[in-house]
């Protein structure tokens, strides 16, 4: 790694450490991440940012839900818990279920007829 020197005013150089120990870096970490995003093009540094903003909104909604206590309300929670449809239709065999139901129920062109329809081969005759 190479060494950089850079003039900038000593006050500057304050305030941007201090926000740099406030998110937790240093401010040779966010010297290196701003050159990495200058040198790799708008594309990179919009991702970074995007990334960034991420975590940032990530960890504010944690915050919040810790301060706020439980998100939903009780009727919305137990209508949560409830079982939903897909859940019901996956649980067993589904496929056999519906083979079933379709051997049960009689063609509608058979219940109109009011009578069985006969094989191909017995009605070409």
């Amino acid at each position: 790694m190479s060494n950089l020197t850079v003039s900038v005013d000593a006050h500057l150089i304050k305030r941007a450490r201090m926000r740099a120990i406030e998110q937790g870096t240093s401010l040779s970490a966010k010297v290196r991440e701003f050159l990495r995003a200058y040198a790799g093009g708008a594309q990179d540094a919009l991702a970074q940012q995007r990334a960034e903003s991420t975590a940032r909104l990530l960890a504010a909604m944690d915050a919040a839900a810790a301060v706020s206590g439980p998100a939903m309300p009780a009727a919305a929670a137990a209508r949560a818990q409830r079982r939903s449809l897909r859940d019901e239709i996956y649980e067993d065999d589904f496929r056999a279920r519906d083979r079933a139901a379709k051997a049960v129920r009689p063609r509608a062109k058979d219940v109109s007829a009011g009578k069985r329809a006969k094989p191909r081969a017995a009605r070409a005759g």
